[in-house]
């Protein structure tokens, strides 16, 4: 992910037209507005416009993500929820199982932050939701727009390589083909 980091790349910049998901699990809502406002702030510093959708918890994150690829129009995604370490072992199923998914569809091409927040209490989740702070849901903001940006570059390096033709052929005689 993104930020926490001295060497942190610059900001990158889109053209209109550029749409990014947030995809949201509001379990603890004064969590959630936070993680939205700062994930909103970047993505808009980027010239993108967004979109967001909410779903039950955390592990549904991926599936509506790869649903939303699959019948929309957005060149990124990112994820934020906020999973609190309870008594059971259900934390470490839904920490590891969201964590993978996300990893997978970013493996099958699809440009990704991960702004799931994993903490073991709820002072550790205001930490990494302040803005001011650690800043968990800008930071995967920009590591989606990074992504989306590294997409960019490597589709026009593709297009100039010089392997499309761009001449005239002639066929015999001098007619043009």
């Amino acid at each position: 992910m993104a930020g926490h980091s001295d060497n942190v790349l610059d900001l990158p910049r889109f053209e209109a037209g550029t749409t990014v998901l947030i995809v949201i699990a509001p379990y603890y809502k004064d969590i959630s507005e936070a993680q939205l406002a700062s994930a909103r702030a970047k993505i808009e510093a980027a010239g993108c416009a967004h979109e967001t959708i909410e779903v039950p918890g955390s592990l549904e994150l991926p599936t509506a993500i790869a649903m939303a690829n699959r019948m929309g129009d957005y060149q990124g995604f990112v994820a934020l929820g906020c999973v609190i370490r309870g008594r059971t072992s259900h934390y470490d199923v839904v920490v590891n199982q969201s964590a993978n998914a996300i990893a997978m569809l970013g493996l099958q091409g699809l440009c990704i932050g991960n702004g799931i927040i994993t903490v073991e209490s709820r002072e550790q989740a205001e930490e990494r939701a302040d803005a001011n702070r650690l800043d968990t849901a800008g930071a995967a903001a920009e590591a989606a727009l990074h992504l989306m940006a590294l997409e960019r570059d490597l589709h026009d390096r593709k297009r100039d390589s010089g392997f499309g033709f761009t001449g005239t052929i002639l066929a015999k005689g001098g007619d043009t083909v």
